[in-house]
């Protein structure tokens, strides 16, 4: 037998001993981590990290700056999430050890970001300046930095609706300079960007889960732009052009997000910009096939995953309130009150359970969503977004 051999059997068991050394080892529990996910602390710049099957908190990470309009994206083995600021904070946290291992002030007013198909890139979208910059996602080395510059003087817009796409390619929307762009960042260091004209100050824009269609909401005029990926040539087409039309426009208290759009029964719910109304667009023909009316202005439409319930919330001054919507019949079931100023839900990865923030009352609430009735409470200060892990294996997510 020559030398080499028990070497490679040593490499072999390795491994093994090394996990179940830290099996006996007193206080480390070994878990992983699908189960995981997080909750945004906005007033106090922090993360608490809970687990969706026990319905509790574990850890809580401090540090994280301005998280008042914070978003989050985790690495594909779920380990990571990646923290968006408003302050520009781009933050890495280990979800298993609950610490920051990294952090940078990559912009000046950020809102938002994305992470390539492959998992090694993570980009923000900016305000200020205006554009995109993407890093390593393991060292948050800036690898590439795409400005939104339009017009004549080469003024920046703000980026807006920012999705990643196959390829690692990403899919954005510029508010000031009315257009929706793709940029590959398959070789960061150099970047290629497509541009396509779109209506008048798109806000927001969401990925169809297959990857194909991108759909920009317009603050600035009725109706959506939509792009299809498949066949960009083609150019923007616009979807849903008279929805609001000749009807007197109500106070925007504050806009809808669109990346909580919801898919069932080959059909999409999106929330309808400054009405009372979940507008129904049959998929494929992108044509209106009903309107549901509902409590106030909706800001997330969110489907259960398997597509039978749509949750919707809504603004200022009914955002202590929430309705369900069975999509078999198209109307709603049910209306109940989770707390004070409602901002956010999200629905574990197989649909049994939906979590809710209610800033105001500073907690999260837990909702069985077969009965509609609410499990546990679960103390948080000013809590908003609530991110699973689930969400890394998700186009657009």
């Amino acid at each position: 037998m020559s030398l080499i051999d028990p070497i490679r059997r040593f490499a072999r068991l390795a491994p093994l001993v090394l996990l179940a050394a830290c099996a006996t080892q007193p206080g480390v529990a070994l878990r992983g981590t699908g189960d995981l996910g997080v909750v945004v602390e906005r007033a106090t710049g922090q993360l608490r990290i809970v687990e969706s099957t026990g319905k509790r908190a574990l850890a809580q990470v401090s540090g994280l700056g301005d998280l008042s309009h914070a978003s989050v994206v985790f690495s594909r083995d779920s380990r990571y999430a990646y923290v968006f600021g408003r302050d520009g904070g781009l933050t890495k946290v280990d979800l298993l050890t609950a610490r920051i291992v990294k952090r940078v002030l990559q912009a000046g007013n950020a809102i938002g970001g994305a992470i390539s198909q492959d998992g090694r890139i993570v980009v923000a979208q900016n305000y200020t300046p205006g554009g995109i910059k993407a890093f390593d996602a393991e060292t948050l080395e800036l690898v590439a930095d795409v400005p939104a510059t339009y017009g004549a003087d080469g003024a920046r817009s703000k980026v807006v609706g920012l999705a990643d796409l196959p390829g690692n390619r990403f899919v954005y929307a510029l508010f000031d300079a009315g257009e929706i762009r793709v940029t590959d960042l398959s070789d960061p260091a150099n970047p290629r960007t497509d541009r396509y004209p779109a209506g008048k100050q798109p806000y927001d824009g969401l990925v169809t889960p297959d990857g194909r269609y991108y759909i920009a909401g317009l603050f600035g005029e009725d109706g959506l732009s939509m792009l299809d990926l498949w066949r960009p040539e083609a150019g923007v087409r616009t979807i849903l052009p008279g929805y609001g039309r000749g009807e007197q426009p109500l106070p925007v208290y504050k806009m809808p997000h669109l990346r909580g759009w919801a898919i069932a029964g080959g059909r999409a719910y999106l929330p309808a910009i400054g009405r009372h109304e979940v507008l129904v667009v049959e998929l494929g023909s992108w044509r209106e096939v009903a309107r549901i009316p509902v409590k106030s202005q909706p800001v997330f439409v969110m489907a259960r995953p398997d597509g039978r319930q749509v949750w919707v919330n809504f603004a200022f001054p009914d955002n202590a309130w929430m309705q369900v919507i069975d999509t078999v019949d198209q109307q709603v079931v049910d209306t109940f009150q989770p707390g004070r100023a409602v901002l956010h839900m999200e629905f574990t990865p197989k649909g049994e359970a939906v979590w809710v923030s209610a800033r105001d009352d500073n907690k999260v609430v837990v909702y069985d969503t077969a009965r509609r009735v609410p499990l546990i409470e679960l103390p948080a200060a000013s809590p908003s977004g609530i991110f699973f892990t689930s969400r890394a294996f998700r186009t657009g997510f």
